[in-house]
């Protein structure tokens, strides 16, 4: 047997059937509960819940009778069956499929993640980036969002969200519209769909990428646990592109909890009237990226020599001058015909020098020469800045 990606020892059956059945007495996210499975492991936390033993440290008596009473009624047989009958596995720390970048989240770690679709978690989860934003967003963040989808997607890049109403589904269906690999991050059991306006998306995903969640099958969302999977989000992911989010933003919370595990947090700006973008205008404040399609996000998370174009405007024939020539081009005024002594005087330039670089501008079209003096072109004149307009000389 292969070794384990993680670096662990492949869990047992019974380590399985215990984190499967963990995951439905603890929330996810709670850092007691990793620091309990760090000092007896999950078969010994499950039996010890179960016999209703004294509550540990940390814990009240009244919160630990209620997880005993939780652990009692726990069937994870039931529960891997349920995720079976849909498509569905449970994948735990040590298993190949494990990523081990969630390994960062120290106490905070998944006691497991419920799976379904057909790709290899952990193979997508090494080239990934999440797209994240407000629910009601814009056509200006919908467009970006799926844009920005469909260039990493194009790219080889899985593209990694919520599932939610907004950026979340642009981000999705922009990835799947060119075949791409997509990642949905659940805040309930991989058998429900939600929203329920998402049901065919959802599907759409299971059936082409990944559905992942913390939650046995079953199990509903609440706002809390839409808080806590965001940080699966940030560890799945090597960067957060955030589209689109006000200041109180869950999406705040993934880009925070990405900065805090070291990945790259980027922002697309809006405008800055939007309090729709003000909290990513927050963050390019701080230490976020500021990024504005898929080149440039690829140019952060990517290996080495994976650049984005150099921006630059339109070229203009004064953009081929050498620079001595452009200086005499800059000191002819706006209007009328000046002599070589004049011309040499504005630009600061020996009278034979200017008389040469005259010359080579009269042959590319910039000057013409009337007798011993020299003027712009009507070309010229019609294609200069307005500083030109102003019959004064370009600074």
């Amino acid at each position: 047997m292969n070794a384990p990606a993680s670096g662990l020892a492949a869990p047992c059956e019974g380590e399985r059937l215990a984190r499967s059945a963990l995951s439905r007495v603890f929330e996810p996210g709670e850092p007691k509960t990793g620091a309990l499975l760090r000092t007896g492991g999950a078969e010994a936390l499950l039996e010890r819940l179960r016999t209703g033993g004294a509550a540990p440290k940390g814990f009240t008596k009244g919160r630990w009778e209620a997880l005993t009473v939780r652990a009692r009624r726990a069937d994870p047989e039931r529960d891997l069956a349920r995720a079976a009958a849909v498509g569905g596995r449970f994948v735990c720390p040590g298993d190949l499929e494990w990523p081990s970048q969630l390994d960062d989240l120290q106490d905070t770690r998944p006691l497991g993640l419920w799976v379904r679709g057909p790709a290899d978690l952990r193979m997508w989860s090494l080239r990934a980036v999440a797209i994240v934003g407000a629910r009601a967003c814009t056509d200006y963040g919908t467009y970006l969002a799926g844009a920005l989808a469909v260039g990493l997607a194009e790219q080889g890049w899985v593209v990694v969200s919520g599932g939610a109403f907004g950026i979340d589904g642009a981000a999705h269906r922009g990835a799947l519209g060119v075949a791409g690999g997509t990642l949905a991050v659940l805040a309930c059991g991989i058998d429900r769909s939600y929203p329920p306006g998402h049901a065919r998306l959802l599907a759409r995903i299971a059936e082409q990428g990944l559905l992942v969640g913390e939650l046995p099958p079953g199990e509903h969302p609440t706002p809390s646990r839409f808080v806590t999977r965001n940080r699966v989000i940030a560890a799945l992911t090597r960067g957060t592109v955030v589209v689109e989010a006000a200041l109180r933003s869950g999406a705040l919370v993934t880009a925070r909890a990405a900065e805090r595990l070291g990945r790259h947090v980027m922002g697309v700006p809006g405008p800055a009237t939007s309090g729709l973008s003000a909290g990513v205008h927050q963050l390019l404040r701080g230490q976020a990226h500021l990024v504005t399609d898929a080149a440039e996000v690829v140019e952060l998370v990517g290996e080495m020599g994976e650049l984005a174009p150099e921006r630059r405007g339109p070229l203009v024939p004064r953009d081929l001058l050498s620079p001595e020539a452009a200086v005499v081009l800059a000191a002819l005024p706006a209007h009328g015909v000046v002599p070589a002594e004049s011309i040499a005087l504005a630009a600061v330039t020996a009278k034979d020098d200017v008389i040469a670089r005259l010359y080579e501008l009269q042959a590319l079209g910039f000057v013409e020469r009337h007798g011993d003096g020299w003027q712009l072109t009507r070309r010229t004149r019609t294609t200069a800045s307005p500083g030109w307009e102003r019959g004064g000389h370009a600074r």
